[in-house]
């Protein structure tokens, strides 16, 4: 019965091989038969094709023009024999390093597609040799269906039987596009590095090979020079290693300096805006699809990206003077939808000097104490109030130090101070942060944690925070990387109850034919509370409890608005933000130098919030006025501490200052009291400093001098809890 039952398979399995076998014949057949019949055109009219479908970029109302994809489009046919080698070997390595060998497809490539593809429901997949590329460019639509996979697999077999391999990558080489209007590499080899082709090294042969798979993307002139530099090195990688290249020519390309030419300034509005559209559509199109004809939408307020572009160049410029800041950037948000209003990436896109190109809203910058407010919110979500006291003293935060090194900074010890070296004692939350005090911000982060807080953020739109081990209790001071687009963007979930709606560019995107392939489509998502969201305006709106850092008439006041408004400054003054919103609009200015070196030490107030102040008052005048919704009242049966009370008595009539861990639980705040304390790893850390302090102010308890808690002789080990470890 065994033996019956195996043969019995042996058989299926021979009967299903001679079918698929015998279909496998009948496909290779027609394909051949196909291959026959198909027409090809000449090859040399390749070059002779007009670029008459030119993808266009508008404003948000339709009607001012950004950008023309193709206007003026720079194009220069050249033999093959005017191209360097270096170009030859560099793209063939990176795009189709079989090029010679096959003949024009690749079957494993075909396979892999068909298999992924199929998964996937579509032949979508790429695995295209050079005779493929020029196929689909040149001959066929970026329609993706089967049909015309098809037809590029038989165009391309029978563009190799009739035209020599030189001839095809001579077509490829003097068609592709290398971003904005250039085509071919001799136009991208003159505006790139200002020399022919034939003159090109083998670093700038990377550089160009490196651009093909995404021109808008890896543009010189956009803001991923950093991504198109690790491609270079790839490509270079791949010619070693196919030996299109010895040791020592790798070696000196590896190393060889590359200076490019400065950028065209043909027409364009808001060009930093216009790169970060085009790398989208990029992404989403392919690089093919800029030449069919789009016409793009967008989100943005032309007339207010007009006048903060004016802004941040009239400010940035001046404070090179001032500060040594040769650089600044702004994003203008509407909280409601998400959409982008204004992109400014640099005082001046073409200035050279400061590399005007580098988009610095796309740039990771460590964001200071506009990182407060998170914080904050999660203390807010736990339970804590705007009226929390909590203790602006010195503290040691780092157990494998002792409670008494209050003032030692040094690692793996962690004391902070404030930015102008003094302390405050008791603050309520909502002074602390409108004041920006540094010792209250980080007790808070520790109250809620610090894998809390990163959630949080993360949950606002502050992905490209990391581990909390990166960071310890720094993260509330600006330990992590930011964008400017994303923090902006952070701030008007504050601003919009709470919800949270992705950074936008793009309303609609129509083809030739006037078939919207894109639509805008908001997707909120409630990220806090709309009542947390209200207290934190509140806060950060408080004009008087910023008094005296900032005075009643300051720049970060609007009289007869509400805005809400944080500054930040990096320790060392590599960074200065200024963030602020209405329900309408938020405004988010960053300033510093694109090579992080740091500017005269001062703080934001002084380097970034008249910037802002000039462009937040220019929106206030042509968007609605608004306002935030009443925040929260403060129930009298929540603690003392958490309704602003520290003055509270012991059994005694005394009063004996303590803070939060002391009088609250850290895990259910609103409710009694922890039965130990003690048993917090952080407990006699904050007490120490909240006596020592204290006892140097004695005129606070009538004259009566408080006792400094005795030393220990080792780093605080009450409890078996984990450690900050900072």
């Amino acid at each position: 019965m065994t033996s019956r039952r195996h043969f019995s398979w042996r058989h299926a399995l021979l009967a299903g091989a001679l079918v698929l076998f015998g279909l496998l014949l009948v496909a290779v057949g027609g394909i051949a038969i196909m291959v026959a019949l198909t027409p090809v055109p000449d090859i040399n009219s390749f070059s002779a094709r007009q670029i008459n479908q030119s993808t266009k970029i508008y404003d948000r109302t339709g009607q001012v023009l950004l950008f023309d994809y193709n206007r003026d489009a720079k194009r220069s046919i050249i033999p093959i024999d005017e191209i360097s080698p270096n170009i030859i070997k560099a793209t063939v390595a990176i795009e189709d390093s079989s090029f010679y060998q096959h003949g024009g497809i690749r079957f494993t490539s075909i396979l892999r597609a068909i298999v992924v593809d199929a998964l996937g429901g579509s032949l979508a997949q790429g695995g295209s040799t050079i005779t493929q590329q020029v196929v689909k460019n040149e001959l066929l639509t970026n329609k993706k269906s089967v049909v015309r996979k098809i037809n590029e697999w038989i165009l391309a077999i029978k563009l190799e039987q009739i035209y020599t391999k030189d001839q095809i990558l001579e077509t490829y080489l003097n068609n592709i596009p290398y971003g904005g209007t250039l085509y071919g590499v001799e136009a991208a080899s003159e505006a790139y590095f200002g020399v022919p082709a034939k003159d090109i090294t083998l670093a700038e042969a990377s550089y160009l090979a490196a651009m093909i798979q995404a021109p808008s993307y890896y543009s010189p002139n956009g803001t991923h020079r950093t991504e198109l530099a690790a491609r270079k090195d790839l490509v270079l990688e791949r010619m070693h290693t196919l030996g299109f290249i010895d040791d020592a020519e790798y070696a000196a390309a590896k190393t060889e300096k590359v200076s490019f030419a400065p950028a065209s300034t043909n027409a364009i509005i808001a060009p930093h805006f216009v790169f970060y559209i085009l790398n989208q559509l990029e992404q989403t199109y392919g690089t093919q699809a800029l030449m069919s004809g789009l016409k793009v939408t967008t989100t943005l307020d032309a007339d207010l990206e007009t006048k903060a572009e004016s802004i941040v160049n009239r400010y940035a410029l001046d404070n090179v003077e001032k500060f040594k800041a040769t650089n600044a950037s702004l994003i203008a948000i509407e909280p409601s939808t998400g959409q982008i209003l204004a992109m400014v990436g640099s005082r001046d896109f073409f200035d050279t000097k400061i590399d005007g190109q580098y988009n610095a809203t796309l740039a990771l910058r460590q964001p200071g104490s506009t990182m407060k407010p998170f914080i904050y919110a999660l203390a807010l979500m736990h339970g804590y109030t705007r009226d929390t006291v909590v203790f602006d003293t010195p503290t040691q935060f780092s157990t494998k130090c002792l409670p008494s090194d209050i003032y030692n900074g040094t690692p793996p010890c962690y004391s902070p101070g404030n930015f102008d070296n003094t302390f405050r004692g008791p603050m309520t939350f909502e002074t602390a942060l409108a004041q920006s005090i540094n010792v209250p911000a980080v007790k808070v982060l520790y109250l809620v944690g610090i894998q809390n807080a990163i959630n949080l953020a993360k949950s606002f739109g502050l992905t490209s925070l990391g581990d909390p081990n990166q960071y310890g209790l720094t993260l509330v001071l600006g330990g992590g990387e930011v964008r400017l687009l994303d923090l902006t963007s952070a701030y008007s979930v504050f601003a919009n109850d709470g919800v949270q709606n992705h950074p936008a560019g793009i309303l609609e995107v129509d083809d030739a034919q006037g078939n919207v392939l894109e639509k805008y489509n908001q997707a909120p998502m409630q990220v806090i509370p709309v009542n947390i969201a209200r207290d934190m305006s509140a806060m950060l709106s408080d004009a008087p409890a910023r008094v005296p850092e900032y005075a009643l008439n300051s720049p970060l006041s609007f009289p007869g608005y509400e805005v809400a408004v944080k500054t930040g400054t990096t320790n060392d003054t590599r960074d200065a933000w200024t963030v602020g919103y209405t329900p309408s609009i938020t405004i988010g200015v960053w300033v510093g130098n694109n090579d992080n070196t740091p500017m005269v030490k001062t703080i934001a107030g002084f380097i970034a919030v008249p910037m802002w102040h000039e462009a937040m008052s220019y929106a206030l005048s042509k968007y609605p006025k608004t306002y935030f919704g009443e925040a929260d009242p403060i129930f009298s049966s929540v603690p003392p501490m958490l309704q602003g009370n520290w003055r509270i008595k012991d059994a005694a009539g005394s009063i004996a200052p303590h803070d939060l861990l002391y009088w609250t639980d850290k895990n259910n705040p609103t409710g009694p009291p922890p039965s130990n304390p003690a048993s917090d790893p952080q407990f006699a850390y904050w007490e120490y400093g909240i006596a020592a302090w204290y006892a140097s102010h004695p005129e606070l308890f009538g004259g009566v001098m408080l006792p400094v808690p005795l030393t220990p002789d080792t780093p605080q080990a009450a409890s078996t809890a984990t450690s900050t470890g900072i």
